[in-house]
């Protein structure tokens, strides 16, 4: 598995709250915060995939990221808190008033890496539940769920159906076929921690 320089707390800090000055610039209809790459560490200036989610009262409010690293990470996060407040289909763009009770989280992305498997009965012994995110693929439809996703839905039969309901399939695809299916770690962190 491909391994990703953790980052300091210095950084994961300067993440969060460029995540947060975009989030407020963007419902503002100001323009979002000016990166200046040279201004920022090496594990920043690097290419990052990262997801954003939003959480209010403890209850999701938006998330949105990216599976494949092509841009820096500094401007990855920006770009997907921004999508995280005002894109998520699944809501309501976030009003000004919500913003001072947004918890935002990052999650850093490790390259995913595609899981052989012959048979849908291989599959439970290959994903490592709390560890891994895991992505579907079936013809053009996928989906992916984050590590963290887990906590909610602890039992891997759980976990991969509503893993294909989200990519628009019958719960129980997974069972019925092979399907095309890769693995990934986080680095997540988020501003209540």
């Amino acid at each position: 598995m491909d391994t990703i320089n953790p980052l300091s707390d210095e950084e994961k800090g300067i993440l969060l709250k460029l995540a947060r000055q975009s989030i407020e610039a963007s419902i503002r209809g100001l323009p979002l915060p000016e990166i200046n790459l040279v201004n920022y560490s090496q594990n920043l200036r690097q290419n990052g995939a990262t997801f954003v989610t939003l959480t209010l009262n403890g209850n999701l409010r938006g998330c949105i990221g990216t599976l494949e690293a092509y841009q820096s990470l500094v401007q990855d996060v920006c770009e997907h808190a921004v999508a995280a407040a005002q894109s998520d289909y699944r809501f309501p763009p976030v009003s000004l008033n919500e913003l001072p009770h947004l918890e935002i989280e990052i999650s850093r992305l490790t390259p995913p890496e595609k899981i052989e498997y012959d048979s849908p009965e291989e599959l439970p012994e290959l994903i490592s539940p709390g560890k891994d995110g895991v992505i579907f693929r079936d013809g053009f439809k996928k989906a992916t769920f984050l590590p963290q996703v887990w906590d909610k839905l602890p039992e891997y039969e759980q976990y991969y159906s509503h893993l294909c309901q989200k990519m628009g399939a019958p719960a129980d695809l997974w069972k019925r076929k092979v399907l095309e299916v890769y693995i990934y770690q986080v680095e997540e962190f988020s501003e209540k921690k």
